[in-house]
């Protein structure tokens, strides 16, 4: 095990990958001689030479569709977006392309691309700069769809989407780069995508996260358990494949569930959990399941607005204290 920052760990798992397998290439904006806009492929430049680590024109949809193409004739492109946000200029190659082109050639071509960046809020950044896009692409038939919360995972599941033969969206917290934690350093280090992390174990409250609002999840945990309650905290880690059975076990055990996500309301993460939950579990539920999101706007600029725009702590835990029934 080794200390690393969130970045180095997925620095790490790239490496890894590329020194195993030549046909993996990192391509976007300013990966190469900038060393990445957040410094995620820092001396990969050095390392892999101008072929293999490549700087792109900003022109999402042109070196989008370009790795499209070159999964489907035997390459494994991780293409790099500074944020999600810029991904919906290159949408249709993603979802028109790289998600049905296994599909709709009867499995003549895979597609085995990474697409990784910075996804969700990350401060004063407004609206056009602070989406998180899970649930729109989780929506699409073809694509997985991670989101890790912590450095040992971010390598775990790179490494993971890198070797899958299938279209990855590959979704990082912008806020979490600097953060440290013991990660594996075995160059085979693989988890699976499509399995639920249970962070931590309880009886009296399934509270289910992904990403950065994890970690407010696990906070809410910790004043339940100041307050004398037991929770259970779920990190989804996988948002497509949704591993919704160890949600729904959670909930036979604790009859209730809170689900924090820092997507907007409709139409989200957090409703397709609530509604697998109820149509899974209803009859273990002693309360509705309540979801904490993002606030039903585009994101504010100013700081105050953008604190009351995201999930907040203390909403989840009002939320928990009525499914408990004790507010």
């Amino acid at each position: 095990m080794a200390v690393l920052q969130f970045r180095e760990a997925l620095r790490a798992a790239m490496t890894e990958e590329m020194e195993r397998d030549d046909t993996i290439f990192l391509m976007g904006e300013e990966v190469a001689q900038y060393n990445g806009a957040y410094k995620v492929s820092e001396g990969m430049l050095d390392q892999f030479g101008p072929e293999r680590v490549i700087d792109t024109p900003i022109s999402e949809s042109g070196f989008s569709g370009l790795g499209v193409g070159a999964a489907m004739n035997g390459l494994r492109p991780i293409i790099e977006f500074m944020t999600w946000n810029f991904s919906f200029v290159a949408i249709d190659q993603i979802l028109n392309n790289a998600a049905k082109i296994r599909y709709m050639s009867g499995g003549q071509f895979k597609v085995p691309i990474v697409f990784r960046g910075a996804n969700g809020a990350a401060g004063q950044l407004a609206a056009t700069h602070n989406t998180s896009v899970e649930s729109i692409y989780a929506t699409v038939p073809g694509l997985k769809v991670v989101a890790p919360s912590n450095p040992d995972d971010a390598k775990g599941l790179l490494k993971a989407s890198i070797r899958d033969d299938n279209p990855v969206v590959f979704l990082e917290s912008e806020v979490l780069y600097g953060m440290k934690g013991e990660v594996s350093d075995d160059k085979d280090y693989i988890i699976p995508i499509g399995k639920a992390r249970i962070a931590r174990e309880g009886k009296d409250i399934t509270i289910v996260a992904h990403g950065n609002v994890y970690w407010r999840a696990m906070n809410v945990a910790d004043r339940l358990v100041e307050a004398g309650y037991d929770p259970e905290v779920i990190d989804l880690r996988t948002i497509r494949p949704l591993d919704i059975n160890t949600v729904t076990e959670s909930v036979r055990k604790t009859n209730r569930c809170v689900i924090m996500d820092e997507s907007n309301p409709f139409a989200s993460i957090s409703s397709e959990v609530a509604y697998q939950i109820q149509e899974r579990v209803f009859d273990h539920l002693d309360s509705p399941v309540i979801r904490v999101t993002a606030k039903d706007t585009p994101a504010p600029f100013a700081k105050n607005l953008m604190d009351h725009y995201m999930p907040s702590e203390e909403d989840a835990y009002q939320a928990c204290l009525r499914a408990m029934y004790v507010t």
